[in-house]
């Protein structure tokens, strides 16, 4: 097994933990044994979690109330996990949202937050958490990117961008990580009803009608492979055997071929027909 074996003085963080494959991800390390410490910006719901992992798994749960788009409260974890008597040994860079729409009628305050939470985050956390990770020879990370890092998206074009840099990151990091007992995985999940629509401004009747309901994983299958992918030390895990095709489809079809067939059927401006 990679995932490290539970260990009194180790936690695991888990961002964007308190809803959909944040929370399912959580479920899982801790029914490992493992200790969890939960990072989303909702302190009651991450409270209530941290309670239901303690009692149900008998593990050690916390949380810290963050805003992954501020990079001074970023730059304050290591600090509050080392005042707990923890290190990290698995991290899970899994908040992130989308912006939906065209570019040139965005806002910009929300393009930024979106590529501080999705990208920078990332990566500060990542560097952050890695030296003690390397230093010990013993860790996991697991980056939550999307299928659709796989191709440009008209009208979602940032929230696109920011999960290719994920998955091409973290590729990457497993170059750099290779034979420091440290590992890298990339889970790249399709379409999941998490909220996670709702929030990016896409109508559910619509999603409904554009995407075949084949495409659709649940948040705890989708946790379920990464945290299956992350211990098999696999590089990239993308749930769902139609999500894969359509994903490697994405990833070899000519740009001017795919791009205009993603704007086409995009839920963003399949409303407006």
């Amino acid at each position: 097994m990679t995932i490290p074996a539970p260990h009194p003085d180790r936690t695991c963080l888990v961002t964007g933990a308190s809803s959909g494959i944040g929370l399912e991800i959580a479920h899982l390390l801790a029914r490992r044994g493992l200790g969890v410490t939960l990072v989303a910006r909702s302190g009651d719901k991450l409270e209530r979690l941290a309670e239901e992992l303690t009692k149900t798994y008998g593990v050690r749960a916390g949380f810290l109330v963050c805003d992954l788009a501020d990079e001074t409260a970023r730059a304050g974890l290591p600090a509050a996990i080392a005042e707990r008597g923890l290190g990290v040994n698995v991290l899970v860079n899994n908040a992130g949202f989308s912006t939906t729409g065209p570019v040139w009628q965005a806002d910009s305050a929300g393009e930024l937050a979106m590529v501080r939470t999705n990208v920078e985050a990332v990566v500060h956390l990542c560097t952050m958490f890695l030296p003690a990770m390397v230093e010990r020879r013993s860790g996991s990370v697991l980056n939550v990117a999307s299928t659709a890092a796989f191709q440009p998206i008209p009208g979602q074009a940032g929230y696109a961008a920011s999960k290719s840099f994920v998955l091409s990151y973290t590729h990457g990091l497993r170059g750099e990580l290779r034979e420091t007992g440290v590992t890298a995985t990339a889970l790249c999940p399709g379409p999941v009803r998490t909220g996670f629509a709702e929030a990016a401004g896409l109508d559910e009747k619509v999603l409904d009608e554009t995407l075949p309901a084949f495409v659709w994983v649940s948040a705890a299958d989708v946790a379920k492979a990464g945290v299956e992918a992350m211990d098999e030390d696999r590089a990239v895990v993308i749930p769902g055997a139609a999500n894969k095709v359509m994903a490697g489809a994405g990833w070899l079809t000519p740009r001017s071929l795919i791009v205009p067939l993603m704007k086409k059927f995009h839920p963003v401006f399949a409303a407006k027909e």
